[in-house]
């Protein structure tokens, strides 16, 4: 009987033992909410999903968690004003679940247009952004057509002028835009060539074309439109319609390149772009830490340069990922955000 009983007390010392870290593992897993999180919230205009997702967690890059959302669906359970949310728990997991047309506060039936969806991030500070900047890699801006005068050999054109440009038109668009080379971006790690940033100083209509000379008029002008200046459609889609706060899949090590008001330094809600891109497996919605590089000194003992640790500084969303280079927008900064920071997966 004592034989038994100790083999009893053995194995069920071995189910404890197993059973233990898995418990650990769902504790570990669970997302961590935050102490004063609302268990109902109705949606208003005006809320992005980043507001909403860091009224309930502490990670609000972890959206997809709370909501459970399938990403395999292109617009899965889009939220619109007016739409009651509420947090319940699934499988020891915490969930925002949206509540049927019982619940919702507006009598009349649900719109469900793209257009009138709640966005990831505050699309009015970047819109503007997006239809006025674009990034080429160099065969494009190669193979792009080129301003090579106006009419009476005017070295530079306004708004209703007509100027010609040499190359071939991308697609058979009678609307085109004028460009501007800005600068162009390399890798302050690597030193590769990424790609050039181009702004967009007006618009034309094409009059006519003629083996390889376009005979445009221009439309409107915020600058001199002047020879080298580029041709080229606008995107056919400035901002993907519909994306989520998430964490990248892949692991990110990146640079900020640059700041979009031509300064040095940045903060909440300013646009920045980084030295990151689709081919690292980016694209809009993914969430990146912000890190401020750690400054160089000297030893006061050994004489020795030695580096201070990197500091987290802030959060950034990405809202356009182009080949080699994304646009982001800084939606958290704890101190200022600067031209080489360090931006990573967050933790």
């Amino acid at each position: 009987m004592k034989q038994l009983v100790t083999g009893f007390l053995g194995a069920l010392a071995v189910c404890i033992a197993l059973v233990m870290p898995a418990q650990a593992d769902v504790r570990k897993d669970t997302l961590a909410l935050k102490e004063n999180h609302p268990k109902t919230y109705v949606v208003v205009k005006g809320d992005t999903l980043w507001d909403i997702s860091g009224m309930f967690l502490q990670s609000p890059w972890k959206w997809p968690q709370l909501w459970g959302y399938n990403q395999q669906i292109d617009n899965p359970h889009l939220i619109y004003p007016g739409d009651v949310l509420t947090l319940k728990w699934v499988d020891g997991q915490p969930r925002l679940v949206l509540n049927d047309g019982i619940l919702r506060l507006s009598p009349k039936a649900k719109v469900t247009s793209l257009k009138d969806a709640i966005p990831a991030i505050p699309l009015k500070d970047i819109i503007s952004f997006l239809a006025d900047n674009i990034v080429m890699d160099s065969d494009e801006l190669t193979a792009s057509p080129y301003i090579v005068g106006g009419t009476a050999n005017r070295i530079v054109a306004g708004a209703g002028d007509r100027v010609y440009a040499r190359g071939t038109l991308v697609g058979d668009y009678s609307r085109q835009n004028i460009y501007r080379p800005a600068k162009e971006y390399i890798d302050p790690v690597t030193q590769e060539h990424l790609g050039y940033e181009l702004f967009k100083i007006g618009d034309a209509v094409v009059d006519s074309k003629k083996g390889d000379i376009i005979t445009l008029d221009l439309r409107k002008t915020r600058e001199e439109v002047s020879a080298l200046d580029r041709v080229y459609p606008s995107p056919k889609e400035a901002i993907q319609s519909v994306f989520y706060p998430s964490a990248p899949d892949s692991v990110i090590n990146g640079r900020i390149l640059s700041v979009l008001r031509g300064v040095r330094q940045a903060g909440q809600y300013d646009v920045v772009s980084i030295n990151q891109g689709a081919r690292e497996g980016l694209k809009p919605g993914h969430v990146l830490t912000i890190y401020r590089a750690g400054e160089m000194l000297k030893d006061p003992v050994t004489k020795e340069l030695i580096t201070l640790p990197s500091e987290k500084s802030g959060l950034m969303m990405i809202f356009k990922a182009y080949e080699k280079v994304s646009y982001a927008l800084i939606l958290k900064a704890t101190d200022v955000v600067a031209i080489g920071d360090e931006v990573h997966t967050p933790e």
